[in-house]
């Protein structure tokens, strides 16, 4: 008894030890007053714990709708890091998003660089493209300079919300800046591609029956030969010889303009950008785009 109670103090010691140093693996994620995984990090402290309970509130609800991730972090020390490198590294390790693209989308006010960044990964860079989320910066710019966190959180949350209800727009793509490759949006809805198959063999149908119709001469062989016979008997050739003289000739010329670039710059890393791009780039397999504004 003796030797294991020794045994058990020792145990209990060395956790403690472990635990105190902040070398002991957490092997459970953080909660949040509901019994869901916390995905509001207010480390900078600049929410109220009802603007934090209002944030995940919304946050689950939004994960039901979109089965995408969604997370709201503020920082007061990013250790040097960027705000992109700070809210990117924030997703991978901390293990974020759904499915095998781990899509989703983060929301990082960073207090020590003075930067707010969002963070579209996996699908939700089809939803988010360049002038979206940089739309979502517009609107929240205001109420993050008079220094209005919470309500720069709402305009995210309900940012997000909003054109994930839009749905992709159209003609929206990927422009990953690692490879240059650019990945076109297609989506075909099952009752579309049966429409497609449909309109497709009824083509191929009238075509085929009016081949048939009209080189079916089963009927008409016999009179045809008459007819050709008497054509051969009566018929009589005459060659003149003619020529193509030029009347006129008109040349037009067309100035083409020269390409200026003239396109949407959205600001805070999304470059250049049509209306339907995302700007994304590869880290730890997962998908990343989005960028950030000073304030």
């Amino acid at each position: 008894m003796r030797i294991i109670k020794l045994f058990s103090g020792i145990l209990i010691f060395l956790i403690s030890v472990l635990l105190l140093s902040g070398k002991m693996p957490v092997a459970f994620a953080m909660q949040n007053q509901n019994g869901n995984e916390a995905r509001v990090y207010d480390d900078a402290g600049l929410f109220t714990t009802d603007e934090k309970e209002e944030f995940e509130t919304t946050i689950q609800s939004m994960k039901k709708e979109m089965n995408m991730d969604v997370v709201i972090v503020t920082s007061d020390n990013t250790s040097g890091k960027t705000a992109k490198e700070y809210a990117e590294n924030f997703y991978i390790e901390r293990k974020f998003g759904v499915g095998s693209d781990y899509r989703g989308v983060l929301f990082l006010i960073d207090m020590d660089n003075r930067e707010m960044y969002i963070l579209p990964v996996g699908k939700m860079n089809r939803f988010l493209t360049d002038n979206r989320w940089n739309a979502i910066l517009d609107d929240a710019y205001k109420e993050i300079s008079q220094g209005d966190y919470a309500a720069c959180a709402r305009t995210y949350l309900s940012g997000v919300t909003k054109y994930y209800r839009a749905g992709i727009p159209g003609g929206q793509y990927n422009y990953n800046t690692d490879t240059g490759e650019i990945s076109v949006y297609r989506n075909i809805e099952w009752y579309e591609a049966a429409l497609a198959i449909l309109v497709a063999a009824a083509a191929a149908a009238a075509v085929c029956g009016g081949v048939k119709s009209q080189y079916s001469m089963t009927k008409e062989r016999g009179r045809a030969a008459n007819s050709l016979l008497a054509y051969r008997a009566d018929c009589e050739f005459r060659y003149s010889r003619q020529n193509d003289n030029l009347v006129n000739s008109v040349v037009t010329h067309v100035i083409i303009p020269r390409d200026t670039g003239g396109s949407n710059r959205s600001s805070g890393g999304g470059g250049m950008s049509s209306g339907g791009q995302s700007t994304v780039h590869t880290n730890s397999g997962r998908t990343m785009g989005g960028g950030g504004r000073k304030f």
